[in-house]
């Protein structure tokens, strides 16, 4: 959907937040940015853990690569527990999006900002890496997959403080998980069990806060409109390129590419 569209039909906005429930990952930030009593919530059940003691979370967090023209990422939440264990947690509809190899990178960014200079590589906290999928994507039937490092020579654990964990949205046993997933699948707060998922969920989609979820919907569509239009103009340097044996500099004049819009190709070439 592109902006103009979204503009073109108000209705269209309201429709979308109507639809919208916890496995979007605009909807699921909000609803648990800065909300400790729901993170923990999430976080005791997904990883059975009575214990857990969220301290801070944070929605929509950016991470940038410290790597010059390396890839940054924006995890939908960033928490962390009275013992400074830290964790990602993400949503995602397709399976793509929770690919295994991106698990690790997730785990590495988190990883990279614990430690300050001067401090021992024993001081790094455990991290956990937690998808939660629309579908199972790995086709076992299970609610949890949970992944952890071992030696193979041995039967013992690798214990570096580095876990992965995937949930099975599509789980719809009689249990708190099963019920945990069938909250992230509701469009209306009445259906849900859990309430302390309930009322965020009815603030931004039914109360005060849908203004904010309609301009968060309005913003992401003005977001994928230019990833379009500068996916498209990428495409089109590229083939000038190729066909006319031209440098990139060459193909942007040609193609009368703004110096700002130069600024953000020249790192995807």
């Amino acid at each position: 959907m592109t902006e103009e569209e979204i503009r073109q039909d108000t209705r269209t906005v309201e429709q979308i937040v109507d639809d919208m429930n916890l496995f979007d990952d605009d909807l699921m930030s909000m609803v648990f940015d800065g909300n400790i009593e729901a993170t923990e919530l999430l976080l005791k059940i997904i990883l059975k853990q009575d214990d857990i003691q969220v301290v801070s979370v944070v929605g929509q967090r950016e991470f940038q690569s410290p790597v010059v023209s390396g890839r940054d990422i924006r995890l939908d939440i960033l928490a962390k527990d009275s013992t400074r264990k830290h964790y990602n947690v993400e949503v995602q509809k397709k399976p793509e999006g929770a690919h295994i190899r991106r698990a690790r990178f997730n785990s590495s960014m988190m990883d990279s900002r614990m430690l300050k200079e001067g401090q021992e590589f024993l001081e790094l906290q455990d991290s956990y890496m937690v998808f939660i999928t629309q579908t199972d994507i790995f086709g076992y039937g299970i609610p949890i997959y949970t992944i952890n490092r071992h030696f193979e020579e041995i039967d013992d654990l690798f214990d570096d403080g580095s876990h992965i964990v995937y949930v099975n949205g599509n789980y719809k046993g009689d249990d708190t998980i099963g019920r945990l997933m069938h909250d992230f699948g509701c469009k209306e707060s009445e259906d849900m069990y859990y309430p302390e998922l309930a009322k965020g969920v009815r603030h931004f989609k039914e109360e005060g806060g849908r203004r904010i979820m309609c301009e968060a919907v309005e913003k992401y569509a003005e977001q994928k409109a230019e990833n379009v239009r500068l996916d498209s103009l990428l495409e089109s340097i590229k083939n000038l390129m190729e066909s006319m044996k031209w440098s990139a500099e060459q193909a942007m004049v040609a193609l009368k590419v703004s110096d700002a819009d130069k600024a953000m190709l020249l790192k995807e070439l």
